[in-house]
């Protein structure tokens, strides 16, 4: 039961999460480091759409005007995030020079590697900590980078559909936010945490320690990618893969080893699903999760030689795939560390009447794909109130930042 005296400056702003499979809005109260949910919505989309961006958009704007009407959301303030393949993401390593010289030396490397604008468009960086290389000290630096056009036109968007927005984020922050407060304490500065995000599109690789980010990586590899292998296996469309995976249940192999969450394949209750059409799922599943086992090695490897002697303690797994059985196994072998599913809503109080709250997508009760919009609500957040960062927009020029408050 919602508790909290639901003052203005205790409300977040709702948190939009808007993906290729479903958008998530959820809006919280937060006071003397307790949160309750507000209100919670979501809209499954079709993957159909996806190819046709106006298509997308007008469908994009529909929704949200309804889940906004319907819902018992107050106030349309909103945080919302830019696509993952809208963003560019380099880690950099420079000598120790002024906050003005690091400047220029991103806007540079943005022009270089990714071709922008450093007059028009937006590049930002957060320091991931002081490396040694060779005999010298230098600064570790998350490169973020966005064209000015793609914000824009996020932000017509959300005006489109009847919000204000008041910030704008990155998914890797974003998500690393919603699990943030569980590193402050004392015994946790020196733990390094691996937070897994799979989204439809991308998997967001975030190595945290000590509540601040130290790593960040975004690989092309997603819930569509599982899908798509699977429907060029099987010969069928992709919209169709999703509803066989939804029959296809994790249970025990007879014949085959067996991996460490008790089996696969070759169940009774898989729904009329031939072993034939099972074994080509787990092979089509197989071959994307050890791919992206090795694209996350990578960065395991990455992490080590850079930051010496800091050891990985765990993976906190977060997203829709962080359900498939199939890779959990995979990233658990490989990887050979502890892995847990992200529950981002975790001790959060709920109202007493829940008609406000739709986790649609929380039938497996974790709800680890909320992580994004959760951290989304959290921007700004001091550990007492909430208030978050506004977008500053100076002669049409964008600044984006994260202006994340710390206790």
């Amino acid at each position: 039961m919602i508790s909290l005296n639901l003052k203005s400056r205790n409300l977040s702003p709702i948190g939009l999460d808007i993906g290729n499979y479903s958008m998530k809005m959820i809006q919280l109260a937060v006071s003397n480091n307790r949160i309750a949910v507000v209100a919670a919505d979501e809209t499954r989309v079709d993957p159909g759409i996806n190819r046709n961006n106006e298509e997308k958009k007008g469908f994009v704007v529909s929704a949200l005007k309804r889940m906004l009407a319907n819902g018992k959301f107050r106030g349309k303030n909103v945080v919302s995030c830019l696509p993952s393949e809208k963003v560019r993401v380099t880690s950099l390593r420079l000598a120790e020079m002024k906050p003005d010289q690091i400047e220029e030396a991103l806007k540079k490397e943005a022009t270089e590697r990714f071709g922008l604008d450093p007059d028009k468009d937006v590049i930002n960086y957060l320091h991931a900590g002081s490396v040694l290389s060779g005999d010298e000290v230098k600064n570790e630096l998350i490169l973020f980078a966005a064209k000015e056009e793609t914000i824009k036109s996020h932000i017509a968007m959300l005006e489109e559909a009847g919000f204000q927005p008041v910030a704008i984020d990155v998914v890797p922050c974003a998500f690393f936010r919603s699990f943030e407060r569980s590193l402050r304490r004392q015994e946790d500065k020196e733990r390094t945490v691996i937070f897994l995000d799979i989204g439809s599109s991308f998997t967001t690789v975030v190595f945290g320690r000590g509540g601040e980010i130290c790593f960040v990586k975004q690989i092309a590899i997603g819930g569509a990618r599982f899908n798509r292998e699977i429907g060029e296996k099987l010969g069928i469309e992709i919209n169709e893969v999703p509803m066989l995976r939804g029959r296809f249940r994790i249970g025990k192999n007879p014949t085959g080893p067996q991996p460490s969450s008790g089996g696969q394949v070759f169940t009774e209750d898989n729904e009329g699903l031939d072993a034939s059409t099972q074994l080509i799922m787990l092979d089509a599943i197989t071959t994307v999760a050890e791919e992206l086992a090795k694209e996350i090695s990578l960065c395991l490897r990455y992490y080590a030689v850079t930051f010496r002697g800091k050891r990985v303690e765990k993976v906190v797994f977060s997203g829709g795939e962080a359900y498939e059985g199939i890779l959990f196994d995979i990233l658990r072998q490989q990887l050979k560390i502890d892995i847990e599913i992200a529950q981002p809503v975790k001790g959060f109080e709920l109202p007493a009447e829940k008609m406000n709250i739709n986790f649609d997508s929380g039938k497996h009760g974790l709800l680890s794909e909320w992580a994004v919009a959760v951290g989304l609500c959290l921007k700004g957040w001091n550990g007492n109130t909430c208030e978050p960062a506004a977008i500053k927009i100076k002669e049409d020029k964008f600044e984006y930042s994260d202006n994340y408050e710390r206790n």
